[in-house]
């Protein structure tokens, strides 16, 4: 199999460093040009950018600064992240909407095509499809004017949190909208690789490869944030979530996104090295379509 035709996007967590989503500051203790160094090093060809750490940098670098830095590093996939709250009304919508436009603009300063998204986190109940596509549609719209996808993740601790759920929100609403569809999320929300073959292709916005073990550790949350697996390294079978989505005749490139408390601790080069070689070793196993 040759590697060249394999482009991976080390998303903002795998090479974060120890830091993790809600802790006391998500800003990477690791400079931004210490982390596009040591992945463009290691073969990554695509960064995910969080929010609060692209602020954090442009504010004491610039954008020009930030830019060169991908761009002498060969970062050429990039992906801004993450909101919610974005199918609201209220303070948390206004909230979501100024987080919007921020990413968007950032987004397209720095030539990003994907915005990453959550529809209903710790949500109860059934969510409120017809809403939620009206609101999803405005946001593909505010995306559109940027070059931007927008992709929503179907999490299990989301109200959107099953395959189905997310193409009923998604499906027909604008063309630069659909899914992200990570290896956990799939697996966590109790549903096979098989199902994969449901996503229509238009619909898949972006792929994380990840892997976990059989059972959850403490709750849903705890186990997302501290206790994700390099790939090949847990239970899941990552090769057939691999093939299942080549299947589908996906051909972009392929996110990794490993949120883990033994990852944040390895020295960012070492972090860096590992997740790119243990990833790329997946597709050994795996059948291409012919062209």
């Amino acid at each position: 199999m040759p590697n060249k035709n394999i482009e991976l996007i080390a998303s903002y967590w795998t090479i974060a460093g120890d830091t993790y989503p809600g802790a006391p500051s998500e800003i990477s203790p690791f400079s931004l040009r210490a982390r596009a160094e040591a992945a463009s090093k290691a073969g990554w060809r695509g960064m995910g950018l969080l929010h609060a750490d692209m602020v954090d940098a442009i504010a004491k670098q610039g954008l020009s600064t930030v830019r060169s830095i991908f761009n002498d590093n060969g970062i050429k996939h990039l992906e801004v992240e993450f909101l919610v709250d974005w199918h609201l009304d209220g303070a948390k919508r206004a909230a979501s909407d100024r987080m919007r436009d921020e990413l968007l603009e950032i987004a397209g300063e720095l030539g990003a095509r994907r915005l990453k998204c959550a529809g209903g986190l710790f949500e109860e109940g059934e969510p409120d499809v017809p809403r939620m596509r009206d609101a999803f549609a405005t946001l593909c719209d505010k995306a559109a004017a940027y070059d931007v996808e927008v992709a929503i993740e179907f999490l299990p601790f989301s109200s959107v949190n099953t395959i189905d759920r997310a193409i009923a929100v998604s499906q027909d609403v604008r063309p630069n909208g659909g899914l992200m569809v990570d290896t956990w999320h799939v697996a966590r929300g109790g549903m096979s690789f098989d199902e994969i073959s449901k996503i229509p292709l238009e619909l898949i916005k972006g792929i994380e490869l990840d892997d976990a073990h059989n059972t959850v550790i403490g709750t849903m949350l705890n186990d997302s944030t501290h206790h994700r697996q390099f790939c090949g390294e847990g239970d899941l079978d990552v090769p057939a979530f691999i093939q299942a989505v080549l299947n589908t005749g996906y051909t972009g490139p392929w996110g990794v996104e490993l949120i883990s408390a033994e990852l944040r601790k390895l020295p960012l080069e070492v972090a860096a090295q590992k997740a790119f070689d243990t990833t790329m070793a997946q597709f050994e196993r795996v059948v291409f379509p012919t062209k």
